[in-house]
Formats: C-alpha cells, sequence, structure tokens
C-alpha cells in the first residue's frame, strides 16, 4: 500500500482522494457495448425477462415468455427456441441465465442476447430452464407469433398453424397485424382461420365468439370440425350455440363432397393403374383367344427394370437420377416385350386352340418367373426412389391432397391409351392386327403372316404391361408378387368392357376403380372386391359380350 501522506500544513487545502481503478460494466446488449456503449445491463428490457426464465416459478416463466413474445425483439426467437429446445441453462455460480451447448465432455456456454460465447462449464455447474407440458405449448405457439410476420411465406403459414393450435389470446394483436400486412391468399386464409379460432377460445363476449364460428365455417377440414365439436359441448350461451351448429352444418356438407371428390380422385388413380395393367391383355385376348396367367408377371418384369435402371444412373450418371423413370419406361417396354415374344415362340404358339393348356401352361410359367426374379434380386422388396418431380402433392381444402405421382400416372396411362389407339387405328401394323382379329383366314390369305403378327401382339402386349410395372414401382412395393394383386383385376377389366376392345377397356378400367373406391369405405377392401366380382358376373349373365361386344374369333368362339 502506498504510504500515507504527510500531515496537512495548517490552512493548506486537503488533497482529494486517490480514483479506484476503472472497472467497465459489460452489458449485454447486442455487441457486448459496455458503459460507454450503450448502458448498463439493466437497460436491456429482456435481461430481467431471461432471469425469470431460470427461475423454479413456472407461473413467473408463463408471465416471461409472454413478455418475450410481445416485446417483438428480433433476439426473441433465439431465447425461446432455446428454451423450448432444453438448451437454455442457468449457472449454478451467480443465476445467469445462458444456452448451453455439448461440446465434448464440456458445455459451451451462449449468452441468449448477443449469442457471443462467453466461457465453458460442467454439467454440476448448471440448472436446467425446466418446462412442462402446459409451458412447451406456450413456446411453440410463441414462436409461431415470432414468425407471423417474416418475409417468407412459407413461415408465416407455419407460425398461423402454430397459432391455431395454441390458441392463445395474447397473440390476437400479432394477428391482426399480420393479417392487415398479408398480401398473399393462402397464408391469409392460414392467418384467418388461427384468429377465428382463437377468438372462439378465449372470446369473453359471446357475439364474438358466434362471429368466430361464422368465420370459422369458411375453412372446411377436420381440425376445425374438431374444434367446433368440442366447443359447442361447453358454450353456455345459445346463441353462440346455434352459430356453432349452424357452421358444423356447413362444414360437415362440404367435407361431404370434398370426401366424394377425394373418391374420385383415388377411384382415376386405381383405374389408370387396371388401364395400364389391363390394355396388353385385352389385345393378346382379343387377337389370339389366350389366357395369359403371365400377364401380372410381365408387369413385374417392367418393375425390375425400373430398379435396374435406377441401380446403373446412380452407378454410372447420377445426374441423371431425376430422370431415371423417364429413361426406364422404353427400357421396361422392351425388356417385357421381349420377353412376351419368347413366351409366345417356345409355348404359346403351341397351344392355339387349347384354352385350357394354355391357363395352365401360362400360370406355371408365371411361377418360374417369380422364382426366377426371386432368385436373381431376393426374396425382399426393393426400392425405387421417385423423382423430386413426382413427390408432394396439390393440398385442396377439406383436407384433399392430389398427389403428383398418381396425377403423373393417370396422365401416363392416358397418353400410353391415346398412342395405342392411334397404332391401332391408323397404321398398317395395326391394321394388320384389325385383319387378324375381324376374320383370321381371311387375313391370311390375303399375304399377312398370323404367325408373325400373333408374336408381335402378344410382345405388344407385354411391353405395355412393362410400362404398367414402371407406373406400379413409383406407388407400390417392387417383389416378386407385384403382378398377382392386379392380375384378376385386369381379367375382369377386359371381360367388363368387352374382349379385345380397347374402348370398352378404358371405360371398364376407370369404372371398376371408381366402384372399388366408393365400397371400401363402407365394405371394406376385400369385400368391396367380392361385391365387384358378384357384379360382373350378374353382369355378363345378362350381357355375355361385355360393354362393347366384341370382334373376329373372340366372338365366333
Amino acid at each position: 500500500p502506498p504510504p500515507p501522506p504527510p500531515p496537512a500544513c495548517r490552512g493548506a487545502p486537503t488533497p482529494p482522494a486517490p480514483r479506484p481503478p476503472f472497472i467497465p460494466l459489460v452489458s449485454p446488449l447486442r455487441g457486448g457495448a459496455g458503459v460507454g456503449g450503450g448502458g448498463p445491463a439493466s437497460a436491456d428490457p429482456l435481461a430481467p425477462l431471461i432471469d425469470k426464465l431460470g427461475s423454479s416459478d413456472f407461473a413467473a416463466k408463463a408471465e416471461a415468455i409472454d413478455a418475450i413474445a410481445a416485446s417483438g425483439d428480433e433476439r426473441a426467437e433465439r431465447v425461446l427456441a432455446a428454451m423450448l429446445a432444453g438448451d437454455l441453462q442457468a449457472r449454478r455460480a451467480d443465476g445467469r441465465v445462458v444456452i448451453a451447448a455439448r461440446k465434448g465432455q464440456v458445455f459451451v456456454l451462449t449468452d441468449p442476447l448477443t449469442g457471443a460465447e462467453i466461457g465453458e462449464g460442467g454439467r454440476g455447474e448448471l440448472r436446467a430452464a425446466t418446462i412442462n407440458n402446459r409451458l412447451r405449448a406456450q413456446l411453440r405457439g410463441a414462436l409461431g407469433a415470432l414468425t407471423l410476420l417474416s418475409p417468407d411465406p412459407g413461415k408465416r403459414a407455419t407460425a398461423a398453424d402454430a397459432v391455431f393450435t395454441t390458441r392463445d389470446g395474447e397473440l390476437l394483436p400479432v394477428l391482426d397485424k399480420a393479417i392487415a400486412r398479408e398480401s398473399e391468399g393462402r397464408v391469409r386464409a392460414r392467418l384467418e382461420r388461427a384468429a377465428a379460432a382463437t377468438r372462439l377460445a378465449t372470446a369473453e363476449d359471446p357475439t364474438a365468439r358466434a362471429a368466430a364460428a361464422t368465420a370459422l365455417a369458411r375453412f372446411a377440414d377436420q381440425d376445425v370440425r374438431s374444434l367446433l365439436t368440442g366447443r359447442l359441448q361447453a358454450e353456455p350461451d345459445a346463441a353462440a350455440r346455434t352459430a356453432i351448429e349452424d357452421a358444423l352444418g356447413r362444414i360437415e356438407t362440404e367435407l361431404a363432397l370434398w370426401g366424394v371428390l377425394a373418391n374420385v380422385f383415388q377411384g382415376l388413380s386405381l383405374g389408370s393403374v387396371l388401364l395400364l395393367a389391363a390394355v396388353g391383355l385385352a389385345i393378346t385376348f382379343g387377337v389370339m383367344g389366350v389366357i395369359n396367367m403371365a400377364h401380372g408377371e410381365m408387369v413385374m418384369l417392367g418393375a425390375y427394370a425400373t430398379f435396374v435402371v435406377q441401380s446403373l444412373v446412380l452407378a454410372y450418371a447420377p445426374g441423371l437420377l431425376d430422370y431415371s423413370v423417364l429413361i426406364a419406361v422404353p427400357a421396361a417396354f422392351v425388356v417385357a416385350g421381349a420377353v412376351g415374344i419368347l413366351i409366345e415362340q417356345t409355348i404359346i404358339r403351341h397351344l392355339y386352340g387349347r384354352p385350357l393348356e394354355t391357363l395352365l401352361a401360362t400360370w406355371g410359367l408365371s411361377l418360374i418367373l417369380q422364382q426366377a426374379v426371386r432368385s436373381l434380386f431376393g426374396p425382399s422388396n426393393r426400392e425405387v426412389i421417385s423423382p423430386p418431380w413426382m413427390s408432394g402433392a396439390i393440398e385442396i381444402s377439406g383436407g384433399l391432397a392430389l398427389t403428383y405421382n398418381r396425377i403423373v400416372i393417370i396422365a401416363f396411362s392416358l397418353a400410353v391409351f391415346a398412342v395405342l389407339t392411334v397404332l391401332i387405328r391408323y397404321s398398317s401394323f395395326g391394321l394388320r392386327i384389325r385383319a387378324v382379329t375381324q376374320n383370321r383366314r381371311m387375313a391370311g390369305s390375303m399375304g399377312i403372316r398370323t404367325q408373325r403378327m400373333d408374336a408381335m401382339t402378344f410382345g405388344l402386349g407385354s411391353g405395355i404391361a412393362g410400362m404398367a410395372g414402371v407406373a406400379l414401382s413409383q406407388i407400390d412395393n417392387v417383389s416378386p408378387n407385384l403382378g398377382q394383386g392386379y392380375i384378376i383385376d385386369s381379367f375382369m377389366v377386359v371381360v367388363f368392357g368387352g374382349v379385345g376392345n380397347l374402348m370398352g377397356t378404358l371405360v371398364g378400367a376407370f369404372s371398376l376403380g371408381l366402384v372399388n373406391k366408393f365400397l371400401e369405405p363402407y365394405a371394406g377392401a376385400v369385400l368391396g372386391k367380392i361385391i365387384v366380382l358378384v357384379a360382373i358376373i350378374l353382369f355378363i349373365q345378362k350381357r355375355p359380350q361385355g360393354i362393347f361386344a366384341p370382334r373376329g374369333r373372340a366372338a365366333e368362339a
């Protein structure tokens, strides 16, 4: 210590006391400014609120969360997100609330306001800012409210859904502000839905609750229906109950309509698959009268051709992965068509005119093909990656989602059907097929090589079945038994529509697809198929030729 000063002389002024050394106060303001850079820590309004988050009083934590969310400060999202993730901790030594991230054996501590690293700590030096289910829901709602004014439309929509779930009345001012500023119709509708649900749950005025119920009637979805149903049981006011009942009635009606449209879409999707699987069978059955029980295995070969093409693309040209499905379409046609021609040349050709032997031979061939594929690729399912342009869905009101992969399959099946129709009607190859179908002996006498036409027709039908396998690989498992689930339905489509008639196959495929999807919700999948089978049997009893009468050799038989 310095020596004491000498005694002052009489009349001399007393010297001033020495000043203590300057110790800067570190402020939690952004940038870590000291006293001269922005004021002490207590000047930051968020600092005392964050300190409350580390207390053991859950009521105080709830108040602090609401206050932080209502501040509108851009740092609030980081603080609340850390608390929801369990990363907000309080130091036992001084009670300071920090964000702790595990790095090896220690925790790296970060200031929740500045985001700056402030040191390290062990597990015993920290105390978690614990939360319960109520606080967890409150945090989700608060975080949702903080992103209601985000420049990203996707974040605003997600935030609106989060507020709809929590229905926190203190977020209504932020919601109203977001609605007033919203320019996108889809996001604005979600914001209005969240605001109406929050007012219905929190408004004390029965008139406001009735108005909120009327506003919710615009949004026909299952969540709104559940909200209104629960509120109806607890609503004490008669006028508000009437408004809720009216809103529920409108939503039920609209949901029923959207359910019908969903069944129509699912039926068209199933019908498009049946069309691809049955159209090749209709050609071979109509021209040659062959009951080909191995037709389902042509579909299976097309699906495995898709898997092989995708595996080769991944190995040698990964940049083309998004287009591997398009590459697989001609590959599956060639593979299945070549196998079909080989089957016709080696087995079918020797069994013409003997339908029972043909049925047994092709059924045994189907078992051989299944076992061959099982031995080559294994018995387990194979995964085919859907390209990005076939992933996702179009969200429509009422919970109706139109998936891109099924939309593409419907368009693909109609395109294949259109090309095949043009080929049959306007090409020389199609002219020869029609000639053989109508009068085989006369076509042969006119110089048409009927045996060659049989092989080409069988190959064409098998190739189309292979393309059906490409489509099925996007919505079903690729396995050795893939084709077995569609062979019976394909025969029903051919018989119901009219043997050998392409237009009958189109009408029959989509008719059976729609009927199946409308029966499944009431009768179940298995009983629905049984009902369809019985109905087709009764229909064939009255009209054996099907919807469109067959011509040529099949009709004469």
